[in-house]
């Protein structure tokens, strides 16, 4: 059966203001030395999706204003908030201070598998999603309360970064 599409107004969705404006989900995104602008907008994109409160720009990561992060964010760059850190290790110290469980989300001998992974209510979560290349640093990983791992049952020992955060942030709004 054919069906007809909503058009972008027709979704109800919330303005910049609002979105601003709305109660903390408890949830922040740190990225850490993320060399793609594209990478960088398209996890502004998700965040603004899953109603993330910030995200932590650490290190070589590209910053708004920037026509490449825009390309890929479609102005969600304007809705979620963001910091930038020179040192990565310096954000997740202050997210500790604030309260939040430090996720890295990496591969790691003591992984736990997004499958296994739920949600405390009432309880604070910064996401880490590493560079292209090199993951998360080890350092950061040596910092961080847990590591969180995406099942992966092809060749390839990793997905694209920004696939990385829209499928976590899928999983943590879902549970």
């Amino acid at each position: 059966m054919a069906d007809r599409k909503l058009l972008n107004i027709e979704l109800g969705r919330m303005s910049v203001e609002e979105y601003r404006n709305s109660p903390e989900s408890g949830i922040v995104v740190v990225l850490d030395n993320i060399r793609s602008a594209h990478n960088v907008g398209s996890a502004f994109r998700s965040c603004d999706s899953f109603k993330v409160d910030r995200i932590f720009l650490c290190g070589i990561c590209a910053l708004p204003p920037s026509p490449e992060i825009h390309k890929s964010a479609l102005g969600a760059e304007f809705s979620v908030e963001w910091e930038h850190w020179d040192d990565t290790n310096a954000a997740v110290a202050e997210l500790k201070g604030e309260g939040y469980c430090i996720v890295s989300v990496e591969q790691t001998l003591n992984s736990v598998s997004l499958d296994d992974f739920s949600i405390e209510p009432g309880k604070k979560y910064a996401f880490i999603f590493g560079n292209e290349v090199n993951g998360v640093d080890q350092k950061v990983v040596d910092g961080s309360d847990m590591a969180l791992e995406i099942p992966q049952y092809g060749t390839k020992h990793s997905l694209n970064v920004s696939v990385s955060v829209g499928i976590v942030l899928w999983v943590a709004h879902r549970r």
